[in-house]
């Protein structure tokens, strides 16, 4: 069984942008991404502070804008389009989740496409499905690398998607069925509905975990040699000082042992996110001025 290390492989993707970082510098542009932070979920506000020290780390421009809950929805379209506007950023994201009151798909469609470097514009969606995308969706992206670095071929092979998320499961079907690459397989997507789902997962060559389910497959769901990507971040309370661990949708333990490759958590899908998330900052702002 081998280990897919998430953070070395998002040190590789880092080192292979510098190049690019480097020929926009010499040309005076520096990328910049802009995060809009609506809230005090602590959850969100590690996840936001993790994306602009990946800025700096690149030396690329980050703009962090925070915002109370109580913001109306009128307030921060307004805040998107005024970055549309503005040319020191070339990606704005707004981070999940929103408050209630907050269509969250209105703010996603106010987003310059050219500036979306989530990847959930519907444009970017349509694109990707096309298989035209430049700017895809973080996550999904990140697993298409992880399998890439590890010079692991999807080609042919069943790939089963468990969880059919907007964010994770169905896109990361659509890039891994395209003429690509990284991509040309045979995918199923299962969920919390599909029937006889261990039979579903144990055909699987290459199983992808994105349910939100702490622990959710486990060994006897899964055949000997399976390729396991988990895209989980689930806390569970335990003993220890913090009160509680992290774990995945798949129960590491039991399922590594019958495993050929695994995606631990953390330090698997996450750092992944993070670092396509710069790719795209950067895909972006060549685009942007011309470049790509």
């Amino acid at each position: 069984m081998q280990i897919i290390d998430g953070k070395d492989i998002a040190k590789q993707v880092r080192k292979d942008l510098k190049p690019r970082i480097k020929a926009l510098a010499e040309k005076g542009i520096v990328p910049g991404l802009a995060t809009v932070l609506v809230g005090d979920d602590p959850a969100s506000a590690t996840y936001v502070g993790s994306k602009a020290k990946a800025c700096q780390r690149l030396k690329m421009y980050s703009e962090v804008i925070r915002k109370d809950a109580s913001i109306s929805q009128a307030e921060l379209v307004d805040i998107v389009e005024s970055l549309n506007q503005n040319d020191k950023i070339h990606g704005i994201l707004v981070q999940s989740p929103v408050p209630s009151h907050i269509d969250e798909l209105t703010v996603t469609l106010t987003i310059d496409p050219e500036k979306d470097v989530d990847g959930f514009h519907p444009y970017n969606v349509g694109m990707m499905l096309l298989g035209r995308g430049a700017l895809l969706p973080c996550t999904p992206h990140g697993i298409i690398k992880l399998l890439e670095y590890s010079n692991i071929d999807p080609t042919g092979k069943e790939v089963v998607v468990v969880g059919r998320s907007n964010i994770v499961g169905k896109p990361v079907a659509s890039l891994l069925v395209q003429k690509a690459k990284v991509a040309n397989a045979t995918v199923t997507i299962a969920h919390s509905r599909s029937q006889n789902l261990t039979e579903v997962t144990k055909r699987a060559d290459i199983l992808i975990a994105a349910i939100g389910k702490p622990e959710f497959v486990t060994a006897d769901m899964v055949k000997d040699d399976v390729i396991v990507i988990d895209v989980g971040v689930n806390r569970v309370d335990d003993d220890s000082e913090k009160g509680y661990k992290l774990v995945g949708d798949v129960a590491f333990e039991t399922v590594s042992k019958k495993a050929s490759f695994i995606t631990p958590v953390p330090g698997g899908v996450g750092p992944m996110t993070i670092a396509m998330l710069m790719v795209n900052t950067v895909t972006a702002a060549e685009k942007i001025h011309g470049l790509a």
